[in-house]
């Protein structure tokens, strides 16, 4: 006998499913519902109380399909039953009567498996047989209203299984193959349903052939609908029900279809399906189709446009929300008091400024932000309390501070994260158990963390960003196994610790790194497809492998470094347009150049600040206020008059150091700035004019190691800032809240 235990491991089925024979149209399609059911990807190897969870749940066992052949039908229920990792019920007042079904729950809780059985109520009620006068209505097999102990006799002890309702006014035949699923697996409900609809919002697209197929059916039954309403007035009925037909098979496509058929999980033939879904869409008219149909077409180019974004198809992804957009703005136009219409159309619009943003192209995101806030003003009025319509209007303070930020204007992008902050605080007061609204709120503390950052606050910036690590953190415990959630702590550990090494806390910036590294690597596999997880490790390695190598840990530097490049040159093959990707990779090849002078090779070291200073030159042109991209092209061109030959090239580079630093429009007292101006003064032995911005250094608390290394080299002193330390302590303590 095999003893059940808390895994499916060993189990020669994932599910018995036990039913009357009158039921056999629900056990069949209880048994398709969960064999073609595709687990989401971010679920699947996540350990549970019932073992890894798989990619599938197959094989199911029942017995129409197992025991067409057998002999002896008593012995092969016996086995398939010991070798079932669970037991699934369904329960009708036939099942209830039904001797067999008895027995084999009555069999199930003899072999240990009463935590493992489930039910799918599909017709009578559970436990009526306790209600006088309602025995006929029971739906739970005799075997299922009582317990049996750890010796296999039946007590007196209620059975309560968990059980998932199909009946008219239940949960639906979607819902309950979720809560099934769950319970099988042991997952919580929620985290399930919740990476489902991300799953489907990511692959509603990813349909097989059969799937374009459907798709030319729907094309073939819309123009029929079409042409039959031109025809003739007397074929309307038929013209409206076959268009009712086509809007029913899109439905089908964007939902029961995705599930019923097996996933497609390899990218190019995502992709392919994709393609021909856009170009259906494309191909329909907007007009004489019914509002339903719109909006299903709006909803299903927002996903495919979700998906291209996550693998860096920006093109792809652009001309997806583009469409989307199209539809939207029909739609929200025809009803101008529907407030959710109007959020769909601004949520598209800002989709729209994000592909933007990430091309680089700031004046096309901007009046994309501008265009979506403009719809979300003009339906405030009559949505007041609306809260997903306020959640949107966070959301473009955050981009459009995003926008001004990178035009140099501090002031005003400030304005825009302040703005974000007070929203999402009321937002979550309403709402505290939403955690998605929760990591908004984290995020509106990093925006105002980098803003005093770049003003020189540096105990300000730092108790920003510990206030967002505690929101993920917090996240982070309530769900550890949430993908999303490890995502957004790692990222604010890498910002909080590098901020920290900045402060002069090298080992804490260190050890938060490393974390946000190593979280990082282990995302990876769990999508292979996403790009964020693949930059976050590519971006964090490298500011690690700087703080690693200017702490002497030369082979550890190195190792990081040969992480990141791999990835950012595989990034670049993908888009090599992305000018966020752009700006890494060319800090990274200003670290490798460091690394490469540290080991002697002058001449590689030279070629690798050449080939970053080449990178972000078009960057710098095309957003010259950006402060990342600034920062990043004066590093390069330090790196680079540190190794060349020429004396008189390394002058000039240093100063047009000072020239470009001298130049921010706003954020002058930025530190990192700074620095990198002392550093060229320096080695141009202009001391007397560095002393100045030394004392301010000083002053802010700035203790970055390169800095203190170069000030240690020119005998410049330079001690700890009591001042500051006691500051920053009580910044961090009482948080920014």
């Amino acid at each position: 006998m095999v003893a059940h235990g808390t895994t499916a491991a060993g189990y020669r089925y994932r599910a018995f499913i036990s039913y009357s024979h009158r039921d056999k149209a629900w056990a069949a399609w209880l048994h398709r519902a969960l064999e073609t059911y595709a687990i989401p990807r971010r679920l699947v190897g996540r350990v549970t109380d019932f073992g890894a969870v798989p990619a599938r749940l197959v094989p199911i066992f029942r017995d129409s399909d197992e025991l067409a052949t057998a002999r002896d039908l008593g012995q092969k229920v016996a086995e398939a039953l010991e070798q079932s990792a669970c037991l699934l019920v369904i329960c009708s007042p036939d099942a209830a009567i039904s001797r067999w079904v008895d027995e084999e729950v009555r069999t199930y809780q003899r072999l240990g498996g009463a935590e493992r059985i489930f039910c799918l109520v599909v017709a009578g009620e559970p436990n009526a047989s306790r209600i006088a006068g309602r025995g006929a209505e029971e739906c739970f097999p005799p075997a299922l209203r009582q317990r049996y102990d750890a010796e296999g006799n039946l007590t007196n002890v209620a059975i309560e299984p968990l059980a998932a309702d199909v009946r008219p006014g239940g949960d639906g035949k979607a819902d309950a193959r979720i809560k099934l699923i769950a319970g099988m697996l042991g997952l919580d409900l929620d985290a399930l349903k919740r990476r489902d609809l991300q799953r489907r919002a990511r692959r509603a697209m990813a349909l097989s052939a059969v799937a374009v197929a459907m798709m030319l059916v729907t094309t073939f039954l819309a123009i029929n609908a079409t042409l039959a309403r031109r025809e003739a007035v007397a074929a309307s009925e038929v013209a409206e029900r076959r268009q009712k037909d086509a809007e029913d098979l899109v439905a089908f496509m964007l939902g029961d279809l995705n599930d019923k058929l097996a996933e497609v999980s390899r990218l190019d033939i995502m992709e392919a399906v994709d393609d021909r879904a856009m170009a259906y869409f494309q191909a329909q008219p907007t007009h004489e189709v019914s509002d339903r149909a719109l909006l299903q077409r709006a909803t299903a180019l927002e996903k495919i446009g979700s998906v291209r974004l996550d693998q860096g198809r920006l093109d792809a992804a652009l001309a997806s929300y583009d469409a989307a957009r199209t539809v939207a703005a029909r739609l929200a136009t025809e009803q101008p008091g529907d407030t959710a219409r109007q959020v769909l159309l601004a949520e598209t619009l800002s989709f729209i400024g994000m592909v933007h943003w990430r091309l680089g192209r700031l004046d096309e995101a901007q009046r994309s932000f501008a265009d979506a806030q403009s719809v979300l003003d003009r339906a405030e009025p009559a949505a007041a309390g609306d809260r997903e319509l306020h959640f949107q209007q966070a959301m473009l303070d955050n981009n459009m501070g995003r926008v001004l930020e990178a035009r140099g204007s501090l002031d005003d992008a400030g304005k825009q994260y302040r703005s974000m902050l007070e929203r999402m605080q009321h937002l979550t007061a309403a709402e505290p158990d939403n955690a998605d609204w929760a990591e908004w709120l984290g995020s509106a503390y990093v925006n105002l963390g980098k803003l005093a950052l770049m003003r020189g606050e540096l105990a300000a910036a730092i108790a920003h960003f510990a206030a967002d690590e505690a929101i993920q953190a917090k996240r982070y415990r309530d769900d550890p196994k949430d993908v999303n959630r490890r995502d957004a702590l790692l990222t604010v550990h890498a910002i909080l610790g590098r901020t920290q090494a900045l402060a002069g806390d090298v080992k804490a910036g260190t050890d938060r790194l490393q974390q946000a590294v190593d979280m990082a690597v282990a995302l990876v596999p769990v999508d292979p497809t996403n790009t964020d997880a693949q930059e976050h490790v590519a971006l964090f390695a490298t500011q690690l492998a700087r703080l690693r190598r200017l702490t002497g840990e030369t082979a550890a530097a190195r190792a990081m470094l040969d992480k990141a490049l791999p990835i950012f040159a595989s990034l670049q093959k993908k888009d090599a347009r992305n000018a966020g990707w752009q700006r890494e990779y060319a800090e990274a090849r200003t670290e490798e150049s460091s690394q490469l002078a540290l080991r002697g090779d002058g001449i590689a070291a030279l070629a690798a600040a050449d080939d970053a200073m080449r990178t972000l030159a078009p960057l710098r042109s095309a957003q010259p206020d950006d402060r990342s991209t600034l920062l990043a092209m004066l590093g390069a061109r330090l790196a680079a008059a540190d190794v060349t030959v020429d004396s008189k090239e390394a002058r000039g580079l240093r100063e047009t150091v000072l020239h470009e630093a001298g130049t921010v429009k706003s954020g002058q007292g930025d530190p990192r700035l700074v620095a990198l101006q002392v550093d060229a003064l320096l080695s141009l032995g202009r001391r007397s004019d560095a002393e100045p911005a030394i004392r301010q250094l000083w002053t802010a608390g700035y203790r970055d190691i390169a800095l203190v290394q170069r000030l240690r080299r020119n005998t410049i002193e330079y001690p700890v800032n009591e001042a500051f330390q006691r500051e920053l302590v009580a910044a961090t303590a009482g948080g920014s809240r």
